[in-house]
């Protein structure tokens, strides 16, 4: 694990579009997950205004580590806050995007997305294998759609499953479907993007391993290639100790 902690979430999103331009080059193809939020959003806008022109967007296949059970044009939706940000804004091929159809049935639609994964990844002891998965993480220590009070959910044996925001919150009881863990930890890459002061807590007791960390889904987040990047801002950075950045 590598802990980078940049000035503020500007500079995140500049720092993991660079980190992630690098990744790409010299691929022939490059699949990756991405992840709705905040600071995804202003990487997009990086991505789109600074690398255009210097990523081959045909090499890249995009898929979702997670999306809302609403239509592709509600505004909940991370496809559609994609397109604004991103692929609008670049050259890449539409088959090369690859969508949850959160306006479909959900467990239908899980089981459709899982079967889309393994048919167009290589598979590592029969799971899906990422380039690259991104990740956020909530104020609550969940990652992807996977929350504290289904941590279950991680462990499934299936490799997309329909979960169910928390009751007790604004979107109580909204449909998400989420790849489980098994497709984030045999993913090449991960990477958290987490920013914001409301974040401090849980990432020091993620990172750091303390207090109710086993709570928190995005404490199982531990890829077997070793390969788990973590970019945060000073914000949220500012509970962890200084060996551990």
């Amino acid at each position: 694990m590598k802990t980078n902690v940049y000035r503020d979430k500007n500079e995140v999103a500049q720092e993991f579009s660079k980190f992630f331009a690098d990744l790409v080059r010299g691929k022939n193809i490059f699949h990756v997950a991405l992840s709705g939020g905040s600071t995804p959003k202003i990487v997009f806008d990086v991505l789109a205004s600074d690398f255009a022109d210097g990523i081959d967007w045909s090499k890249i296949h995009f898929y979702w580590g997670d999306e809302r059970c609403v239509p592709p044009t509600d505004d909940q939706s991370n496809y559609k806050m994609t397109m604004e940000h991103l692929f609008s804004k670049i050259e890449v091929p539409e088959e090369n995007i690859h969508r949850i159809l959160g306006e479909g049935e959900p467990l239908r639609e899980a089981y459709r997305y899982a079967n889309l994964l393994e048919i167009n990844l290589d598979r590592v002891n029969g799971v899906p294998q990422f380039d690259l998965v991104i990740l956020g993480m909530g104020d609550d220590g969940h990652t992807a759609s996977i929350f504290p009070h289904e941590i279950s959910l991680w462990d499934a044996a299936e490799h997309c499953v329909v979960a169910t925001h928390p009751p007790d919150s604004h979107r109580g009881g909204q449909k998400r479907i989420t790849i489980t863990g098994q497709v984030i930890n045999t993913a090449k890459e991960v990477a958290f993007l987490v920013t914001g002061d409301s974040k401090v807590e849980k990432v020091r007791e993620v990172i750091q391993k303390e207090g109710d960390y086993k709570k928190y889904p995005a404490s199982l987040v531990s890829p077997t290639s070793g390969n788990l990047k973590w970019f945060l801002d000073q914000a949220a950075a500012q509970g962890i100790t200084p060996d551990q950045s």
